[in-house]
């Protein structure tokens, strides 16, 4: 996306704590604002016969234009792939490196630091059912430190992950401070049993604090997703499953909570305290929070005035859509990570052609969840979250619901037994 026109509205500390105290939960949803940027498909060029898969980590690199990502092997995740998961694209889009080949299992979050390191995150949170298989069990969970020339250089965390202070489980981004301070936010999930903490580390790797638990409290977390500094130093933690921004010291005192800039999956602050926030998982995706359209809110870190909106193409998808990683280089362009662009398409196709009736009930978008997060299975559980936060549901059923479908559909077409069966296992393989 490159930007075309940005107005900054700079306020008054007067102004700015009327703004916070207007932030809240309840507030109205703030959808209605100008977008000065244009869309730019296909900027970044693959090598031939390499696809895109699910992708949520975009950097900047300390040349301020070249561009880092981290992406899935093709995928929702890296398990058993020969491909490098990390990716470095010059400011014309053409790759210029790549590494990590076999380490990294689910890239999900990416930094590059002042020395111009970078950081990548593994939640090992997109496998499913192949989070089991022996090759998988022991990895995972883990944040790497590679040299721009791909050398690694420190390792966060024990392979295959623990919910103690020694690992991570589920890890979801990684920022250092100004003094090389290292800053982890941890849980991609919203069960009560989840970590959901941010940690700080000094720069040699050593745990300095931990702040967060799970819930809904002021200074609590639910699937703390994204991280960013500004430039006064200030920590902005993503709260994505509260549908807020809470910002703290590095000693992880709250300094204040914003609700204006909607579910933040993404978060880049610049130099000069822009803010972009990336919202995959409003309006269609999240029926609490439908007033909220997905999209990117852009605004100002210091008082918190939305001033801009990028919206999602597709206002009807019904799981993430629209960017969730975003970072901005140094000529303003914002480079918005859109995430599972086929694997939607793809999956939307099948369950409109098999079983059209499971995406208007109240658990399609949580279905959906279970998908991105690629744990879309017999022994998934549906909690209804989206809805509420109990009454389970057995997504066993709703799996045989979906064989159901594919078997009718080839009973209808009159297709011997062989050919009807191989039809079911190719549905199936969609899920």
């Amino acid at each position: 996306m490159s930007r075309l026109a940005l107005l900054l509205v700079l306020a008054s500390s007067s102004a700015a704590s009327h703004l916070s105290a207007q932030s809240s939960a309840s507030m109205p949803a703030v959808n209605d604002l100008p977008n000065p940027y244009r869309t730019v498909a296909g900027w970044a060029k693959l090598p031939e016969g390499r696809t895109w898969g699910s992708t949520s980590a975009v950097a900047i690199d300390k040349d301020g234009k070249s561009i880092w990502v981290a992406e899935r092997c093709g995928v929702n995740n890296c398990a058993g792939s020969s491909l490098p998961s990390v990716l470095k694209f010059d400011d014309k889009g053409t790759l210029v490196a790549s590494f990590g080949a076999g380490m990294v299992l689910s890239p999900h979050g990416i930094h590059v630091d002042k020395d111009g390191n970078v950081w990548v995150v593994d939640c090992a949170c997109t496998l499913g059912a192949a989070a089991t298989a022996p090759a998988n069990v022991g990895k995972g969970h883990q944040i790497y430190k590679f040299s721009p020339k791909g050398d690694l250089l420190m390792t966060l965390g024990a392979p295959g992950g623990g919910r103690d202070s020694a690992h991570f489980w589920q890890p979801n981004a990684v920022i250092t401070a100004a003094n090389g301070d290292i800053f982890v936010a941890e849980g991609h999930s919203s069960r009560n049993t989840s970590n959901a903490r941010v940690l700080k580390f000094d720069k040699s790797g050593k745990l300095l604090k931990t702040w967060g638990s799970w819930g809904q409290g002021p200074t609590q977390l639910d699937q703390p997703h994204t991280l960013a500094f500004d430039s006064k130093g200030r920590l902005f933690v993503g709260d994505r499953g509260n549908d807020r921004i809470i910002i703290v010291d590095q000693n992880f005192t709250v300094l204040d909570t914003w609700y204006q800039f909607s579910r933040p999956s993404g978060i880049y602050i610049d130099k000069n305290d822009v803010i972009y926030v990336a919202d995959s998982e409003s309006g269609s995706v999240n029926p609490p929070h439908v007033a909220w359209k997905r999209g990117m809110r852009i605004g100002n870190a210091r008082d918190g005035k939305v001033t801009a909106f990028i919206p999602d193409p597709d206002d009807k998808a019904p799981s993430t859509s629209s960017a969730e990683g975003v970072a901005v280089d140094a000529a303003g362009n914002n480079h918005a990570s859109r995430l599972l662009l086929r694997d939607v398409a793809r999956l939307r196709n099948f369950f409109a052609r098999f079983a059209p009736d499971l995406l208007e009930t109240n658990y399609g978008p949580e279905i959906w969840d279970h998908y991105v997060r690629g744990d879309l299975h017999a022994d998934a559980e549906l909690t209804g979250r989206f809805v509420q936060r109990h009454a389970a549901v057995d997504l066993a059923s709703v799996m045989r619901e979906v064989d159901d479908a594919l078997a009718e559909a080839a009973s209808r077409h009159g297709e011997p037994p062989e050919v009807a069966d191989a039809r079911l296992q190719a549905g199936r393989a969609l899920l």
